[in-house]
């Protein structure tokens, strides 16, 4: 956000009727020079409208709740079943001044985020948009004015951070929304391959934190990787107990390469690590699992390793192999089944 200069409009979307909601917190930011960034529904006639009111709230420099009627295409789209209402909070920030209270919070939480902690960010839906901060360190500032209200809110909003959802809450007759950012989620990739580089592109897009670790300092280069947040040369299974191995993160194995794989692959399966990926056949991924297996590790263990990987689209160059690989993530991260939405909608 820092990036802009002068005053912005940050659109967020703060609540949906009609059934459950889906992307509460999405969000778009309207500069006063006519940039858009990102969207609150998809890029619509709602969208279209949430820009014009962003125009007006740049002007007067004062916030606005905005409640606004769907469609059923637009409705279906960011998960209701039919035609509902959604609430979207449009504030205005100055980028420019050290001291826009709401500038400075945005850039904290996110800050604190991206060295691995998590954070909310409490933004009253009235007045004139007061805001509290609460990170996971015990971190607290701003207020509603009241004390008693703040702790209220502070205590919700660490339900909601550990919880790992925004909402909006009705406390003592005030709304807020809790943001609630955490860590970016980490695609950790073992092997500086051509499969790789796009891989790390396109993850980029998504909002992953990337890294890629090789031995082979002739293939780990920025020029070869100039999107890639971590570029890491030694040796795999050393540098990979660097990453946090959690359900956030996306371990891929691409180098080909025995004396890479299976340590790392030792070190992987002792960890809750949310997605373990190896690029090769299923013949090779057979004789590699069954080393483990020889090793000791148990068939559940093994049953995380996905091997061929990604899913089925008919890749052959690096670009498409990378597509279906981060497909699979994706999939994986959301519990998904990889149906055509076709398929889906029909039912």
């Amino acid at each position: 956000m820092r990036k802009s200069r002068g005053r912005v409009a940050v659109a967020t979307l703060v609540n949906t009727q009609g059934t459950t909601p889906r992307k509460e917190g999405a969000k778009m930011v309207v500069g006063e020079g006519g940039d858009i960034v990102g969207s609150v529904t998809i890029g619509g006639c709602v969208d279209a409208q949430v820009i014009e009111e962003a125009e007006d709230v740049l002007s007067s420099m004062r916030p606005r709740l905005l409640e606004l009627n769907l469609g059923d295409e637009e409705a279906w789209e960011i998960g209701l079943t039919c035609g509902g209402t959604i609430e979207v909070f449009v504030e205005p920030l100055a980028l420019d001044r050290s001291d826009d209270t709401a500038a400075h919070f945005y850039d904290r939480v996110h800050a604190h985020a991206r060295a691995g902690g998590r954070g909310a960010l409490i933004t009253r839906l009235e007045g004139d948009g007061g805001k509290l901060l609460v990170l996971d360190d015990g971190s607290i500032e701003g207020t509603f004015g009241d004390s008693f209200l703040d702790e209220r809110f502070v205590a919700e909003a660490r339900t909601a951070v550990a919880a790992g959802a925004s909402r909006t809450l009705l406390l003592e007759g005030i709304r807020a929304f809790v943001e609630v950012v955490t860590p970016p989620s980490l695609l950790l990739v073992v092997g500086a391959s051509h499969v790789a580089m796009p891989l790390m592109t396109l993850a980029r897009t998504l909002g992953y934190r990337t890294a890629v670790l090789d031995g082979r300092p002739r293939f780990a280069t920025r020029e070869r990787f100039p999107d890639v947040d971590d570029l890491e040369i030694g040796i795999p299974s050393e540098l990979v107990t660097r990453y946090p191995l959690t359900a956030t993160t996306a371990l891929v194995l691409v180098a080909h390469d025995y004396k890479y794989d299976l340590p790392v692959l030792r070190h992987a399966l002792a960890s809750p690590v949310g997605y373990i990926g190896m690029l090769g056949s299923s013949r090779r991924g057979a004789a590699i699992l069954k080393l483990l297996r020889e090793e000791g590790v148990d068939e559940a263990s093994l049953a995380r390793v996905r091997v061929p990987i990604g899913l089925d689209l008919g890749a052959r160059s690096a670009p498409e192999i990378a597509l279906a690989v981060l497909a699979e993530i994706q999939m994986v991260r959301a519990g998904a089944t990889g149906q055509p939405m076709s398929v889906r909608r029909s039912r």
